[in-house]
């Protein structure tokens, strides 16, 4: 059964999701190797200590090969959000990747249509 997200995990989740993609659009470009990544959804944990992101990658086949990528740097990944929400946050959540395969499954579903 899962909870419902309170406002504050909410407010920091939206605010990591802003942050990580300023990350992806400066510091850590070179880490996206080309691909176009967006961060669909972050879940933060009650506490506050882990946050799961949430990428939807495109093209999909570069997903497996920047999960990859991503996991071996979270650490500097998450320095980068440390100095965005040291004023915010007492400690900065632990973090993972996720790929988010809902577009690839809607661009599934309408060639499915399509034949």
């Amino acid at each position: 059964m899962e909870r419902e997200e309170t406002t504050r995990q909410q407010k920091v989740g939206r605010q990591i999701q802003k942050d990580i993609s300023d990350i992806f659009l400066k510091e850590a470009r070179h880490l996206v190797q080309g691909a176009m990544v967006t961060v669909s959804k972050v879940r933060v944990s009650p506490d506050l200590t882990f946050a799961k992101i949430y990428l939807s990658v495109f093209p999909f086949d570069k997903g497996t090969a920047l999960l990859g990528t991503l996991k071996e740097n979270a650490g500097m990944i998450r320095y980068e959000l440390g100095k965005r929400v040291k004023n915010q946050l007492r400690l900065v959540p632990e973090i993972a990747f996720a790929i988010d395969d809902s577009l690839e499954y809607v661009d599934r579903i309408e060639k499915l249509i399509k034949e």
